[in-house]
């Protein structure tokens, strides 16, 4: 890698906004903000507004519309089956 152009990769707390969740991940992204973790040092806190606590496809809330495949909408469209 050729220095000084790459920023800076470091672990930072992501706080899920919607539901009060937290965890500990490395990034690139840079925040005033910072927050003690649990192992006792201070991190950057860096707020998101959905995270695998709250996204409905991890949680098992997610509504599934089946709209069928583009030979299943033509055999409905012309009545044929």
């Amino acid at each position: 890698m050729k220095p000084e152009i790459h920023p800076e990769y470091r672990k930072v707390v992501f706080l899920d906004t919607s539901t009060g969740f937290k965890f500990l991940s490395g990034s690139t992204k840079y925040s005033n903000e910072t927050i003690e973790w649990e192992d006792g040092n201070e991190y950057p806190l860096l707020k998101v507004e959905i995270s695998a606590d709250s996204h409905p496809f991890y949680t098992g809330k997610q509504k599934l519309a089946d709209a069928g495949g583009r030979v299943d909408r033509f055999k409905k469209k012309y009545n044929l089956k």
